[in-house]
């Protein structure tokens, strides 16, 4: 540490959300948290004495930033590896770590990496032309999901080709050979589970209970947990291939894994997040520990809090940017209307079908939870006035 006198630094390369999130997290265990951020008014910079201004993409920005902290982590997982690696060997700690990285940055070496440990996923190839995608439908038929190796998020970088002319579309003709793209098949699945791990240096580790999310036009709408109509057998099984990937990418953090259920005790993997994920929020109301909360722990070595629930049931709604400029009215509305709500906002500028927040609650029945947690998203972002 950086002083036996002071409780330890965490550095942070970016300042969305979940950095913020983290922030709130820090102050009751009293951990400082160091920021670089890209601007002055990205949402965790807003709240937080201790930022430098900066490109995550420069070295010597990098470098410099990584002075007088105790370990680094990331809200988003697009710091150039070459760069993590050279502050690796100058003894900076890089957590969740390199080979957990690079999984989370490249779709391909994540798909390579845990077929190797022969885990399920759909049906992929690498490839690096039409030829090659046209060879891989022929084996397992159309549509297809083609996806970018790097940089998606979000829904971006992804999308489903119903025949060869929709391909020719997406990869904007003639493809470069030093491009490379991950196509898979169209899993006919019943619905999305995620299961989050918390995992310590010395290898400590818990695991949250599976949920049940929703995407829309590839961004989480809502999450329910646990999963309903989830057997504990299944859910068991799930966690522990959770637990298998951490252990495979030692993995230092919180980390997501997404997974396809197709029923009949069924899952495949589709992807990973190296970090605190959207689909865990509700943990921030919903369970003993967040997950916010428990990646600072696992990053510090400090003891894992408990994964356990709060309530029977948690439900969490995104909130994305809609009509109204400012909601602090909605904002206000919502809070008199239900004051069971746990309503998050992000401090973000609102922009149409941007993430500024979410709606946590909990109780006993799912769907009465989930009428009053959209009620509020919709209120908030204008679908609805009453």
């Amino acid at each position: 540490m950086t002083s036996s006198a002071h409780f330890p630094t965490v550095g942070v390369v970016g300042a969305g959300q979940l950095t913020r999130m983290m922030i709130e997290a820090s102050a009751r265990l009293n951990i400082n948290i160091k920021l670089l951020a890209e601007t002055p008014i990205d949402c965790a910079a807003l709240i937080s004495n201790n930022v430098e201004i900066g490109d995550y993409k420069n070295y010597d920005t990098l470098r410099k930033f990584c002075e007088n902290i105790d370990v680094l982590t990331f809200d988003h997982e697009h710091v150039p590896l070459e760069h993590l690696k050279k502050l690796e060997l100058q003894g900076v700690k890089i957590r969740p770590g390199i080979k957990a990285l690079s999984c989370a940055q490249d779709k391909a070496i994540m798909r390579t990496t845990l077929s190797e440990a022969k885990l399920d996923m759909p049906r992929w190839a690498i490839v690096k032309n039409k030829e090659e995608i046209e060879n891989f439908a022929a084996k397992i038929g159309w549509p297809l999901v083609i996806k970018s190796s790097v940089g998606g998020y979000d829904g971006k970088g992804v999308w489903i080709a119903q025949d060869i002319t929709e391909v020719q579309k997406i990869i904007e003709s003639p493809i470069k050979e030093s491009s490379q793209w991950l196509v898979e098949e169209r899993v006919n699945f019943k619905r999305e589970l995620a299961v989050h791990v918390a995992r310590s240096p010395h290898g400590q580790s818990v695991v949250y209970p599976v949920v049940q999310s929703t995407q829309v036009d590839g961004v989480c709408e809502e999450v329910i947990a646990p999963a309903p109509n989830l057997s504990d057998n299944h859910a068991s099984q799930i966690q522990a291939i959770a637990l298998k990937i951490a252990e495979l990418l030692d993995v230092i953090g919180v980390f997501s894994v997404e997974l396809f259920d197709l029923g009949d005790g069924k899952v495949l993997i589709n992807e990973l997040a190296m970090r605190p994920h959207n689909s865990g929020h509700w943990t921030i109301d919903g369970s003993n520990t967040s997950q916010f909360e428990n990646h600072l722990r696992a990053i510090l070595d400090l003891p894992l809090g408990s994964p356990s629930l709060t309530s029977p049931n948690t439900v969490m709604v995104n909130v994305l940017g809609g009509q109204f400029d400012d909601m602090y009215k909605p904002f206000m509305h919502c809070m008199a209307r239900d004051p069971e709500l746990k309503i998050h906002l992000y401090g973000k500028e609102v922009k149409l079908g941007r993430k500024v927040g979410h709606v946590n609650i909990c109780g006993e029945k799912v769907s009465d939870l989930l009428e009053r947690a959209h009620h509020a998203a919709d209120y908030l972002t204008g679908k609805i006035t009453e």
